[in-house]
């Protein structure tokens, strides 16, 4: 039976962005032919969660709605490179547990964190969404492994932009920052493009 999970920000004892992580569990269910699915909300007001500061609730769930819950301290890591690796077969159009595949490609590269091309595309890190600044306008990826909640979000509050970023022109961007439920988008918490050792032209980029 399939695994699937929901990392979900709470900070002060408060819930964030609740109604884009029902969805997806919702959508998760109706793919596979499930009629009901579970309540993210009952989840955590059953926790009774009283503590304030910045925690991730990591809900894993399977399709008969059995579940466990974790409330973990958080804190936003700051990443010192990143490295563009090729893996054209890549399937995570749904939040699996299992992150055997992404973990091996990691482990493989030469930086602490990975970006994944995909037939000549730009599309997530091993654990975020991406966004790419042109001038003063943030844009994200059209082509994504994972439509996360807070890229959703961004896009419904029209703070960002969806667009074509590619190998071919990655380079019109100046900075870039990385965004999931956990990180939201921060202006004053940017990469400058050169933080990706292995940019186009620099050094070919590997493939996984």
């Amino acid at each position: 039976m399939f695994q699937f999970i929901e990392s979900i920000k709470v900070e002060d004892q408060e819930i964030f962005l609740l109604e884009f992580h029902q969805k997806r569990v919702d959508q998760t269910f109706a793919h596979f032919g499930k009629e009901e699915s579970i309540d993210l909300a009952k989840i955590y007001k059953h926790l009774e969660h009283d503590e304030d500061g910045l925690f991730k609730l990591r809900i894993v769930y399977d399709l008969d709605k059995k579940i466990r819950t974790q409330m973990i301290p958080y804190a936003i890591p700051e990443i010192q490179s990143f490295q563009l690796v090729e893996n054209n077969t890549y399937d995570y159009s749904f939040k699996f547990e299992d992150r055997k595949e992404l973990e091996r490609i990691k482990m493989k590269s030469k930086a602490e964190e990975i970006i994944i091309i995909k037939n000549n595309h730009i599309t997530d890190t091993s654990y975020s969404n991406l966004l790419f600044l042109k001038g003063k306008d943030w844009y994200t990826p059209s082509t994504y492994l994972l439509n996360g909640v807070q890229r959703q979000n961004l896009l419904k509050t029209k703070k960002i932009k969806e667009t074509e970023i590619n190998i071919q022109n990655i380079k019109e961007f100046s900075h870039f920052q990385i965004i999931n439920a956990m990180n939201d988008f921060n202006e004053n918490f940017v990469y400058p493009l050169d933080k990706i050792i292995n940019l186009p032209g620099n050094e070919e980029y590997s493939v996984f």
